[in-house]
């Protein structure tokens, strides 16, 4: 009696201790986005030429500038009282209130001020450059900033002031890119977490047919995303690492996912013991014991392989990695010490109504006879080489369309899913204005290579009008030696087309000198592809080593570990080719981000393994006693329903991206529910123990298992 007094004791003491960080760790879910960084430099390449040209930049004036465009088209040629219209509400600009806190005037965020609307050669559209300050107009003000709100006022001012007179307005150009992505992120955390949550209660609802364990299980997810913003708040604040919007989300995404696979393992293990035990503490202790192994390596498998990301080039996707590192290990923590308590406090009536009873009925008594995973063990068990020679041939047919996956970067036209007006903005700037307006190339030089520099310029296709200094006529300004030379693309400066200009001029100018440096928008979308390529080369032969290193010491073997690996390898290749028949035909997607295939790697090959964990612990914890033919069998036919339903919920919660309108979280989303769905019904049910049970106890060479009973 004092014993179980005692448990139900540390058991309340771990609950409160619980609730008392996610009253503190909760509100700071909701203040992530006051620490995020969604800058140019939060993405770029550190090292890369566009990243020091937009640093040598920023010194030929005081403040960085991120440019609002306002392009103005009338139904026929611009007339002079439309013309009038535009001057008259170009002057009001300045004085324009910014709806934030105290009513600013937005002159106090522009770097300088705009004078006048420039006429297009047709004469039918007007075009109005409106410079905010890069800096202050990016800080957050309550639950906005100055940038969203300027576009807001810019956009309510035109529509008052210029429709009237016949001219339609569109708000483009980089400061109307970055507002829409504000608008399509606002909200993120609830939207997602909502849908996330919502997805998974009903998908335990049917696994467990027990309206109370969902909800422990759903607590120890969200106590597992307060635990890990807990961390990273303080830790983005203060600039220790890199939170964006995109990370934010994904982070989100990661906790609920991972922290409901966990907890998935961990009851069933529990309910497994509630048949043999009648103490629900015995229970627990054997099932916490049996259970901790696989999933801490799970954890670590997914945290090594995240940090991973440390080593890209791209401050986002570097970023990434010990934020979604945290938010695992929160997910870990909350799964191992608040469900257990929970269960414990609550008893067996936690699976009310099918309380499990002491009937020392086991899954393995259940192959071959009934039972879905039954049915699977035993046809693996009967016909194990066909299985998988079967399987991996179908997986590497699939695989065979990876070439066709189009991942070479997309225009900002096709970044949103919904036609958004900074997109309609572009289009119609590019009809009346070179499509380059507003997004110059930027070439920073010595000064006695301006005039070599400006004749490059002149001789290239695709760059008209080049001119030293700040503007067109104004004199060049000269610092510590060097000058800013510019000029306008005639194509759209994020189409393929305003890539292989600068690809020209970075070649040209190399015999100018070395000392001459090409940026500018169109040069920032060439180096993160560049960075994309270099990333893709780099992480994943290291999260490959990784995880072939945790897998060795979790199985003490050298051959499962490497079976894994390929089988995991070959299950993302086929998801892939997948992705690329889907994007290309049934989507009709214009092409991928250069990072999708790293993500998408990332997220199925270190969340992917974790099902394969799953399923070989607990097959050498039954090849000790039954031989490692009988144990494979036994592990599929006891995990399959617990891993299966893991599964679902993963591909689920990753699903909820797709209530964001931005192509690359959308498709990342499809990359991975699919992907998780394939290694979980396919790879882990059929494709690795059929290869396992055909290898034998050679498997786990070069332990002593190898050499125990086959």
């Amino acid at each position: 009696m004092r014993s179980r007094w005692a448990v139900r004791l540390v058991a309340l003491a771990a609950l409160l201790v619980w609730l008392g960080l996610a009253g503190v760790g909760g509100p700071l879910v909701g203040r992530l986005s006051e620490v995020q960084k969604n800058d140019n430099a939060s993405f770029l390449p550190a090292k890369a030429e566009s990243t020091e040209v937009m640093h040598e930049v920023a010194r030929f004036s005081d403040t960085e500038s991120l440019p609002f465009i306002l392009v103005m088209e009338g139904d026929g040629k611009v007339g002079p009282a439309q013309q009038a219209a535009a001057q008259k509400f170009v002057a009001a600009l300045p004085d324009r209130e910014l709806d934030l806190p105290g009513d600013p005037a937005l002159s106090k965020y522009l770097t300088e001020t705009p004078q006048a609307a420039i006429p297009s050669q047709d004469g039918a559209a007007l075009l109005l450059v409106v410079p905010m300050n890069a800096v202050t107009s990016a800080e957050t003000i309550g639950d906005t900033s100055p940038l969203f709100a300027a576009a807001d006022t810019l956009r309510a001012a035109a529509k008052a002031d210029l429709a009237p007179s016949g001219l339609t307005t569109y708000v483009t150009g980089p400061g109307g890119v970055t507002a829409d992505f504000v608008t399509a992120f606002a909200g993120i955390d609830g939207i997602l977490l909502g849908v996330a949550l919502g997805v998974v209660f009903i998908i335990l609802l049917v696994v467990y047919r027990s309206p109370i364990l969902p909800f422990a299980v759903l607590l120890t997810a969200v106590f597992g995303l307060a635990a890990a913003a807990l961390a990273v708040f303080p830790l983005a604040k203060n600039d220790v690492i890199g939170l964006s919007g995109q990370s934010q989300g994904i982070l989100s995404i990661l906790v609920v996912g991972a922290a409901t696979d966990y907890a998935l393992l961990l009851v069933s293990r529990y309910k497994e013991e509630l048949h043999d035990e009648a103490s629900t503490w015995v229970a627990m202790k054997r099932a916490w014991r049996g259970a901790v192994e696989p999933i801490a390596a799970s954890a670590a498998t997914v945290i090594l392989g995240l940090l991973c990301l440390l080593l890209s080039d791209l401050g986002n996707t570097s970023g990434l990695g010990p934020v979604g590192a945290l938010g695992i290990a929160g997910a870990l923590v909350s799964a191992l010490t608040f469900l257990p308590a929970v269960l414990l406090l609550i008893g067996r009536a936690a699976f009310w109504p099918a309380v499990p009873k002491l009937d020392h009925v086991h899954a393995q008594d259940k192959i071959g006879t009934r039972g879905l995973w039954g049915r699977v063990a035993a046809l693996v068990g009967s016909h194990p080489r066909r299985t998988w020679v079967l399987t991996l041939t179908a997986l590497l047919a699939l695989a065979a369309f990876v070439p066709t996956l189009k991942a070479d970067g997309i225009s900002q036209s096709d970044l949103f899913l919904d036609k958004v007006e900074s997109v309609t903005g572009q289009e119609v700037l590019a009809k009346h204005f070179p499509a380059g307006s507003g997004s110059p190339i930027q070439v920073v030089a010595p000064e006695g290579k301006t005039d070599a520099v400006l004749a490059a310029l002149g001789r290239e296709d695709g760059v008209n009008d080049p001119y030293a200094g700040a503007a067109p006529g104004a004199p060049a300004k000269v610092v510590d030696g060097k000058v800013l030379v510019q000029a306008t693309l005639t194509e759209a400066a994020d189409s393929p087309a305003a890539t292989d200009v600068v690809k020209r001029l970075r070649t040209d100018l190399d015999s100018v000198g070395d000392d001459v440096r090409v940026g500018g928008q169109t040069a920032m979308s060439l180096d993160v592809l560049d960075a994309s390529n270099r990333d893709l080369r780099t992480i994943i032969p290291a999260i490959l080593l990784v995880i072939f290193v945790v897998l060795a010491l979790l199985l003490r073997s050298l051959v499962a570990p490497l079976l894994l690996v390929v089988a995991n390898v070959v299950s993302f290749g086929a998801t892939m080719g997948v992705a690329a028949i889907a994007f290309n035909h049934v989507f009709d997607f214009p092409g991928s981000d250069p990072s999708t295939p790293l993500y998408g790697f990332v997220f199925l090959v270190a969340l992917g393994i974790d099902y394969s964990i799953f399923l070989m612990t607990r097959v050498r914890e039954e090849a000790a006693e039954q031989g490692t033919r009988r144990g494979i069998l036994v592990g599929l036919a006891v995990t399959g329903g617990v891993i299966t339903s893991a599964g679902v919920v993963l591909a689920s919660t990753f699903s909820a991206l797709a209530v964001l309108p931005i192509l690359f979280l959308v498709q990342i989303a499809f990359i991975v529910a699919f992907g998780v769905l394939l290694d979980t019904l396919v790879v882990r049910s059929l494709l690795v123990p059929a290869l396992s049970h055909d290898i034998g106890r050679r498997i786990w060479a070069p332990s002593a298992l190898s050499r125990g009973k086959e």
